[in-house]
């Protein structure tokens, strides 16, 4: 189905929003006191931010190409499998999102946040940290974990998987990267996820938080961008010596 721009700028914003609902929504069930799910570890974080794609694509596959991610979306214009026209307005609306999606979490957990006196696991629902800050290492960790992403994607056009089964496929990309890169830097791999709920961090009144620790945003921004831009390069590579 042929969708307008406005249509597909209206899916990745709506899109980006459900999938820092749901991601982020399972940290915040982790991570902030008397929730039922109340430090159930890595494995339930990582289960489900890969549902969290999985049902976000299918949520607005339909409107949008469902990228739900900047670095994404650079990939795909470095690769030539997507207008460089649209890159900015789709960026803008992704991160918008994001700040809509950490919003709604916020609202959900409310409670939460005020029995919760830690600050670094309140700023965790919101956003990520490395588990060693090392600033160059921690781009370089977000870079290839991005790049992987990017020319995975790229690679699923050229595969034989039935349509309808597509986002189960990037959910299950997902949760691979969270399971094998993510312990490094938490795998932000998508600057909306991180930009967008450190924003909604910084400026909605939430209960015992503390600073937004921007000395860190730019890596989990720009590290992915590096890795799309490669990733979408390398895949053009490879498919050039067909």
């Amino acid at each position: 189905m042929e969708t307008s721009v406005l249509q597909q700028l209206t899916g990745e914003f709506f899109g980006t929003a459900i999938l820092i609902y749901i991601g982020n929504g399972v940290v915040a069930g982790n991570v902030l006191n008397k929730t039922k799910s109340f430090n159930t570890g890595w494995l339930h974080i990582t289960i489900g931010w890969g549902l969290a794609v999985t049902m976000a694509v299918y949520s607005i596959g339909w409107l949008s190409p469902a990228h739900l991610n900047p670095a994404v979306t650079l990939g795909m214009a470095s690769a030539g499998q997507f207008d460089w026209a649209l890159v900015l307005p789709y960026i803008l609306v992704q991160i918008i999102g994001g700040i809509l999606g950490a919003t709604l979490v916020w609202l959900h957990y409310y409670p939460h946040f005020e029995e919760t006196s830690d600050e670094d696991a309140i700023l965790s629902v919101f956003s990520t940290s490395p588990a060693i800050k090392k600033n160059k290492w921690n781009i370089v960790s977000e870079a290839m974990a991005t790049a992987f992403l990017v020319y995975a994607l790229l690679a699923f056009t050229q595969g034989e998987f039935t349509e309808g089964l597509n986002p189960v496929i990037v959910g299950l990309l997902i949760l691979t990267i969270g399971l094998s890169l993510g312990g490094t830097t938490g795998y932000a791999i998508n600057p909306a996820r991180d930009l967008g709920p450190r924003i909604a961090h910084a400026v909605l009144p939430v209960a015992n938080k503390g600073a937004s620790n921007w000395a860190y945003a730019w890596i989990p921004v720009l590290g992915p961008f590096i890795g799309s831009v490669i990733g979408g390069l390398g895949f053009l590579l490879i498919t050039s010596v067909r």
